[in-house]
């Protein structure tokens, strides 16, 4: 089962990885100033992960695969890793499919 991870980077921005069942980060978002916003892209995320026109692939410039998750009005809500084939790519997309919809929220930034 999946899981996102909200974590805080070293300037105080709040993000969050989407782990697959293995532990593997199949996705990760862009920093959020307030937790509030980095929970939302979490849900945005759950939603607009079943929707394949949601998923933008494309190539670094080292060559590589990668994909980007878009909500509904355009704006990237994550980023997947560097694939070194494009089969690679297209199966963390649909870990994501997989996994997204009812992963558990875990919030390391609690103390």
């Amino acid at each position: 089962m999946g899981k996102f991870i909200i974590t805080q980077r070293i300037n105080n921005e709040y993000q969050f990885n989407l782990e697959a069942g293995n532990s593997e980060i199949i996705l990760t978002s862009e920093g959020y100033v307030q937790k509030g916003s980095c929970q939302k892209g979490i849900e945005s995320v759950k939603v607009n992960s079943q929707d394949d026109s949601r998923y933008d692939r494309r190539t670094a410039v080292n060559g590589k695969d990668y994909f980007v998750l878009k909500a509904r009005n355009g704006e990237i809500i994550g980023k997947s890793q560097l694939y070194s084939t494009r089969s690679g790519m297209e199966n963390g997309i649909a870990s994501v499919k997989l996994n997204a919809p009812t992963a558990e929220i875990i919030d390391q930034t609690l103390k």
